[in-house]
């Protein structure tokens, strides 16, 4: 739709004949007003110092595909990390984490001896633990992150490269990561804690581990939900 206005002395000219009034001017009266980006929240941040993981809050799994139809999950139960926190300086944080892959926990339902007694595996657990084609615990006892840089995007996410050893292979990831908000524990001496979401995927292939693909998805998602404590010096 569109509106001309014309003046009222330009109509008196054509009126009595006189010279032809300038072309109208078009205004647009309905434009739409500019976007206007929402504010971001204010987030408040844990004070600077060094936090322990809180094993008690804090969850480790991981899903891969299983035949296309299911997301198989599982997840490990003993771990530990450990943060160096700057909410001024955020590329000056770091993280570090152990994590036991004989831990791993599975769900397993039903007898498992029973249905694969060839294994010479007690559990679906120890085999997936124990077999050299998939954790080898015997000869790799450990996976290990050690962050290498820290990125803020928003007042709340951002992410973490850091370099993880599995299987005693060690390539680059990037975790993508929520920070979740701060408290002070009044129970707990008003110490402080700090909560985070954090997740990535990876291929397993790339650290060694090619058996089951495809079957088994190669990609491997990893979920974490962790809150750690602050360490009093």
């Amino acid at each position: 739709m569109r509106f001309f206005l014309l003046s009222a002395s330009a109509l008196a000219l054509v009126a009595c004949g006189g010279p032809k009034p300038a072309a109208p001017v078009e205004t647009p009266v309905d434009a739409a007003p500019a976007a206007v980006a929402p504010a971001e929240p204010e987030v408040k941040y844990a004070p600077a110092g060094t936090y322990k993981l809180d094993k008690t809050h804090a969850f480790l799994t991981w899903r891969v595909s299983h035949m296309g139809l299911s997301k198989y999950t599982a997840r490990f139960t003993d771990f530990d990390a450990t943060i160096n926190y700057d909410p001024a300086n955020p590329a000056a944080s770091t993280v570090s984490a152990t994590i036991n892959p004989a831990s791993v926990e599975t769900d397993y339902a039903g007898d498992y001896k029973a249905g694969h007694a060839d294994t010479g595996f007690a559990s679906w657990d120890e085999q997936l633990s124990k077999d050299p084609k998939w954790f080898n615990t015997v000869a790799h006892p450990k996976i290990t992150f050690t962050s290498t840089g820290v990125s803020k995007l928003t007042g709340s996410t951002g992410t973490i490269t850091g370099d993880l050893t599995f299987l005693s292979v060690t390539k680059p990831v990037t975790l993508d990561v929520t920070y979740n908000g701060t408290l002070a524990k009044p129970w707990m001496n008003n110490l402080n804690a700090v909560g985070f979401s954090a997740k990535t995927v990876l291929k397993r292939s790339d650290f060694g581990m090619g058996n089951g693909i495809p079957m088994l998805g190669d990609e491997v998602e990893v979920i974490i939900e962790a809150e750690f404590d602050e360490v009093k010096s």
